[in-house]
């Protein structure tokens, strides 16, 4: 039986984890040795048994064989918690393709080990009437410092070593000398980091309707008889999908299990954190890329601990290492933020369908808008489905309303406000309500181009046009940036203008029509501090503003019960998109920024401003119609063989040179049809963005119906690279599976 090897790691602290050590396999493991598994292996001159983990398998060594040390047990019992996450790493790899480090380095969210925070805490050892004694000997003797120690220790418990030394001017060495007479003793504790820091107050859960409560009862009934099958709520906006949230687990922290609840953005967390710490207090804890390496280290080791029960945040709180995990809460599962942009390509919807399944967990997913995906999922079994068609209490669904600005423009309107939405704001102003307005874009400018020739200014660097922001032009894609120009470079024309359609010129336009207005915005640019996005969510939910404006970060999620008014300005934007997603992409989105509006006792409106009113995500928008929006979506989906009714590989190549990356891409795409893998290739062809950072990229597209096929596939690429690693010097690949955008 011929050899193989495999490396190991021993040490998987995120910084450590791309040193792997070889091994060889003894013939009894080869059948049953798999990437990620335990194993026990003599290490170092004293050859000391130690346990790694298995990252790689290999049928040559990368050493002279006769200095490879042999592997001596796979680890079955008592294995630690690393062990769950290398597995899962594992999966990935073979999922979506690339490392295994850099799967490995994706489920290890904590870099490194940080310094504890340390405090102590002096208490007295003697009684009162000794302390007292000894505070009278003290006056006597006019020991200022020991007479502050002694008063502080006599009126409470426990004091704080810091507040002694630092507010009481109580010196070091006096607490040290009354612990060696043995009055006192100090006691050091580990104090974790806690990102959350909200006042005290606990809300009582809240009576569910009869909606809600029957499937809280389900799938709870579901989950003690071991149907773990994964669940879809599909609720309008308004419905109370937190609530069952919250009511589910709940029902996991009876049962003795842990819950990660995981929001698309950043910008939820504050609100939905509040609610949940309210709620379940000190067992709700955040992890987030706003926190500290410190705060992150510390939630990392609470979770572990079993101090946390309940974990929020982004797409990589779903790497929490919970020893009982019992639920993962997916909220807005539709949103495509929780696809992974850097290899492994992986969404975090089927990560945590697999992560269930190795821990006997189960996933709930909720949205107003669910995904294609899902909702195919849904009506094919594979997953439970439940709908919320109602708003809680006397809620309505907000009134909406078209606005072609074709025919305002025609009308003689110029500006980006069109009569209708300009009258809707005077009436909220008037009755002390408050608006929200939202534009899918950022900063002020979208690209500069002359007006005289047309000529578009671009990035030296990337095929695409530079942003104008102040007094500097800027690539969003490589961080280019040059001094604004007066004149166009092509033809001289002093008439070179950014197309002003952003935030920060709302703002302005806002306040030129409502002087009196109290304006907040909130977008990118006003959000790069740790802090910001809770301080201007605060302040409008306090009504410290009238008008929040902002991009896609302000129409997800919130519960602002004052708001009565939306309006989406260029609401078409997103359908410019070259993306076969980009009807879906609109439908979602101004159905989420429209449900904003009415969600109090006050009815709502939105007013939506377009140039194509006939597009049918728009129609299906108005009537706030998912179910017909999904079928007509799905009928242009099953005609071109997109997902969900296919699936599709995107293989993204990307090298220095443009002539030899489209070779390889060439050479990828036979090699693909000479295996026969029943699969259907489309291109190579120059992806939408030809170049990014002087770096050329082409693109193939793989669809089948079954995903194993594009697995297969992905496998045979990378053989084929490993063969060819001359041939690929310089060239580098992606993989992604079902993209959720185009190429």
């Amino acid at each position: 039986m011929e050899n193989k090897f495999a490396d190991v790691i021993i040490d998987i602290s995120h910084e450590k984890v791309d040193r792997p050590f070889q091994y060889r396999i003894p013939d009894e493991m080869k059948s049953e040795l798999k990437v990620g598994m335990c194993v026990r292996f003599p290490f170092g001159n004293g050859n000391k048994m130690r346990m790694g983990y298995v990252v790689e398998i290999k049928d040559t060594p990368d050493y002279p064989e006769e200095k490879i040390k042999e592997l001596s047990q796979i680890v079955t019992e008592n294995l630690p918690m690393e062990a769950r996450s290398i597995k899962l790493a594992g999966w990935m790899k073979h999922r979506y393709g690339g490392t295994m480090i850099q799967a490995m380095k994706t489920v290890l969210p904590v870099k490194q080990e940080m310094k504890p925070v340390m405090q102590k805490e002096v208490s007295l050892v003697v009684t009162q009437d000794v302390a007292c004694d000894c505070l009278a000997q003290a006056q006597a003797k006019k020991q200022v410092g020991k007479v502050r120690l002694l008063e502080a220790l006599l009126s409470g418990a426990t004091v704080n070593y810091s507040m002694l030394t630092s507010k009481l001017s109580v010196s070091p060495q006096t607490i040290k000398s009354m612990e060696a007479q043995g009055i006192l003793r100090v006691e050091s504790f580990r104090e974790y980091r806690n990102p959350i820091r909200f006042a005290e107050g606990r809300t009582e859960k809240k009576e569910l309707t009869p909606q809600q409560q029957r499937i809280v009862e389900a799938f709870l009934r579901d989950y003690d008889e071991g149907n773990r099958k994964p669940a879809l709520l599909h609720g309008v906006t308004g419905s109370g999908k937190t609530e069952i949230y919250m009511q589910l687990i709940e029902g996991m922290l009876m049962r003795g299990k842990q819950t990660i609840v995981l929001i698309p953005e950043i910008a939820l967390t504050y609100q939905t954190v509040l609610r949940f710490y309210q709620r379940f207090g000190d067992v709700v804890s955040v992890m987030n890329s706003k926190l500290s390496a410190g705060e992150k280290y510390d939630q990392f080791l609470r979770a572990k601990e079993g101090k946390v029960k309940v974990m929020i945040g982004p797409r990589s709180a779903l790497f929490t290492p919970f020893k009982e995990l019992g639920l993962i809460v997916i909220d807005e599962e539709h949103e495509p933020v929780y696809k992974s942009d850097a290899m492994p390509r992986y969404h975090a919807r089927e990560v945590a369908t697999e992560l269930a399944r190795m821990t006997g967990a189960c996933v709930f997913m909720g949205s107003a808008t669910p995904s294609l995906e899902s909702n195919y999922k849904a009506q094919t079994g594979e997953y439970r489905k439940y709908v919320l068609s109602e708003r809680i209490g006397d809620a309505k669904l907000p009134e909406v309303e078209l606005v072609d600005m074709a025919g305002e423009l025609k009308s003689g309107n110029m500006t980006m406000f069109s009569r209708l939405l300009q009258e809707e704001m005077r009436k909220t102003f008037s009755r002390g309500e408050q608006m929200m307005l939202f534009l899918n874009r950022r900063g002020v400018a979208g690209f500069v181009s002359c007006k005289a020739c047309g000529h578009v200014l671009k990035c030296p660097h990337c095929d695409v046009s530079l942003s104008e922001h102040k007094n500097r032009m800027i690539c969003h894609y490589c961080g280019y940036e040059a001094p604004k120009v007066t004149k166009c470079p092509e033809c001289g024309s002093k008439y070179i203008y950014g197309f002003r359609a952003g935030t920060e010129k709302i703002e302005e336009k806002v306040k030129e029509m409502f002087p009196t207005a109290r304006v907040l915005r909130m977008d990118a640019d006003t959000t790069r501090k740790k802090g910001d996005y809770e301080t201007i969510l605060a302040a409008f939910a306090a009504g410290e503003a009238d008008v929040l404006i902002g991009t896609q970060m302000i129409v997800k999620g919130h519960d602002f019960k004052n708001v009565t008014l939306v309006g989406v300005l260029a609401a078409d934007l997103s359908l410019y998109a070259s993306d076969y997603r980009a009807g879906e992409r609109t439908f979602q989105l101004l159905a989420q920024a429209v449900g904003r509006a009415g969600r109090g006792a006050k009815e709502g409106k939105a007013v939506i401003q377009t140039y194509q009113p006939e597009h049918y995500s728009l129609q299906h928008c108005i009537a706030q119609d998912y179910d017909s929006f999904y079928e007509e979506e799905m009928t242009y989906r099953r005609l071109m063989d997109y997902p969900p009714s296919h699936h599709m590989l995107a293989l993204l190549l990307s090298g220095a040179d443009e002539a030899e990356t489209e070779r390889c891409a060439r050479f990828l795409a036979e090699s693909i049809r000479r295996e026969r893998i029943p699969v259907r290739v489309i291109g190579p062809a120059p992806a939408s963005i030809g170049k990014i950072n002087d770096r050329y990229r082409q693109v193939l597209y793989i669809k089948h119906t079954k995903e194993e096929e594009l697995i297969r596939t992905k496998d045979v690429v990378e053989r084929t690279m490993e063969g060819n690693e001359e041939a690929f010097k310089g060239v580098q690949i992606w993989f992604d599976f079902d993209p959720v955008q185009s190429y």
